[in-house]
This record gives structure tokens, C-alpha cells and sequence, in this order.
């Protein structure tokens, strides 16, 4: 066999072997490709579902936070409303009470010498003591208010008040109800100055109107600088304290 020949034949044996490599690497390379491709596709959808599932379930989880929003909103304004209902409620029944307390106010009235009875009696205990009773005879309740003004004879200034014997609230007089106040005429052991004997008495509420004349007993009665006058009190005894 000559060289070319052999050289021919060579070429040929390395022509057929590199023609089978290649087809060998094509179809490995088509198989790996057509994996890796199929795997691309795949992937793509699913990237491409991922955003839409995202999209839609941020979609779902923006309605249900408008939602929420909403109702907080809306709870909210219930709240505002019921507090506004509340207090428009409540500035009402201020105002009824205000008012009714007005009402009540207005129909407390002062015991006044026209709807009322005075006497003044001498009490034996304590000694050198006038005992005054005013008796309701209106319809409607009264206030004694503070204390009486008596005026014996012809005196011209009003006795001092036991200041102590100042009651906690004012004596209000119902109907058929009394009220006493006690005055000490002289001191018990003859110790005043500039006595006289009054044989009249006029007692002025504290009300501006005139003034009650209860009789005094036909001797008249023993006056002198010790005189003195207790507030009104509800009861007899807390007016013979003093």
C-alpha cells in the first residue's frame, strides 16, 4: 500500500470518528438543552403565576385592610355620635335640674306675720326668761330666718344674739308646725343696769314686713342691759338653752 493511500484512509477512519463525536455531542446537547429548555419554560410560568398569585392575594389583603379601616372608621363614628348623643343627653338634664332646682327655690317663702301666730310666754326655768313661739298657719311651708327683733317698750335698739346659739340649718315651718326663740330679759342676780318694766312687745321677722305684737302679762316684764335674743330653733328646749 502506498503512503497517499494509507493517508486517504487515515483521514477517512478520522472524518468517520469525528463525525460520529459530533453527532454524539449534538444529540447529548439537544437532550441536555431540550431538559434545560423545558426546565426554563416551567420556571417561567411559574414566575409568571407567582406575581399574579402575589398581585391577587396584596389585592385581597388591601381589601381586607380597607375593610378593616372601614369598620374602624365606622365604629368610630358610632362612638362619636353616641358620645355626642351622650352629652347633648346629659346638657339636657342639667338644665331640667337647674331649672327644677330654681322652681324649688322659688317656692320657699319667710315666715311673715300674715301667715303666722306669735305668742310670748314667762317661763319659771330659766329665770328672767321670755319664751316666743311662732306657729305656722299658712298653707305653705315657711323659713324662720335667723333670729327675732324684739322691741320692748319703747327701746330703740335691737337686743344682741346669742351667737353660739346659732342652728346648723334654717327652721322651716310646716303647716301647724312652731318655731322658738328665747330672750333673756335681765340677768338672774340683779347685776344689769338701766332696768325698766315694758309692758308691750313687738317682734320683727327677718323679713321686712311688719311686725307681730304678742301680748305681755298685764304687770309687764323686767328689762335691763343684759337683754338678749336666740336664734330661731325647731325645738322648745334648744330655745330654753340659752
Amino acid at each position: 500500500m502506498s503512503a497517499r493511500t494509507r493517508r486517504t484512509g487515515r483521514a477517512r477512519v478520522l472524518t468517520a470518528a469525528a463525525l460520529a463525536v459530533a453527532a454524539l455531542t449534538l444529540t447529548a446537547c439537544q437532550d441536555g438543552e431540550g431538559v434545560h429548555d423545558e426546565g426554563a419554560s416551567a420556571a417561567s410560568v411559574s414566575a409568571s403565576a407567582t406575581p399574579t398569585s402575589a398581585s391577587t392575594a396584596g389585592s385581597e389583603g388591601s381589601s381586607s385592610s380597607g375593610n378593616s379601616a372601614a369598620g374602624k372608621n365606622a365604629s368610630g363614628s358610632v362612638h362619636s355620635s353616641g358620645a355626642a348623643k351622650s352629652s347633648g343627653s346629659t346638657g339636657r338634664k342639667g338644665s331640667a335640674g337647674g331649672a327644677g332646682g330654681a322652681g324649688s327655690g322659688s317656692t320657699r317663702t319667710r315666715c311673715s306675720t300674715s301667715a303666722t301666730r306669735t305668742t310670748a310666754t314667762v317661763v319659771s326655768r330659766p329665770l328672767n326668761h321670755l319664751l316666743l313661739t311662732v306657729t305656722n298657719t299658712g298653707s305653705k311651708n315657711c323659713d324662720l330666718i335667723g333670729y327675732p327683733a324684739p322691741r320692748f317698750g319703747e327701746a330703740q335698739a335691737v337686743p344682741p344674739v346669742f351667737e353660739a346659739s346659732k342652728p346648723q340649718a334654717v327652721v322651716t315651718l310646716a303647716p301647724g308646725e312652731s318655731g322658738y326663740a328665747s330672750v333673756l330679759l335681765s340677768s338672774a342676780d340683779g347685776s344689769g343696769s338701766n332696768g325698766y318694766t315694758a309692758k308691750s312687745l313687738e317682734v320683727y321677722f327677718n323679713d321686712g314686713t311688719t311686725a307681730a305684737r304678742p301680748p305681755l302679762p298685764a304687770k309687764g316684764v323686767h328689762v335691763d342691759d343684759s337683754l338678749r335674743v336666740s336664734y330661731w330653733q325647731s325645738t322648745l328646749d334648744d330655745a330654753l338653752a340659752w
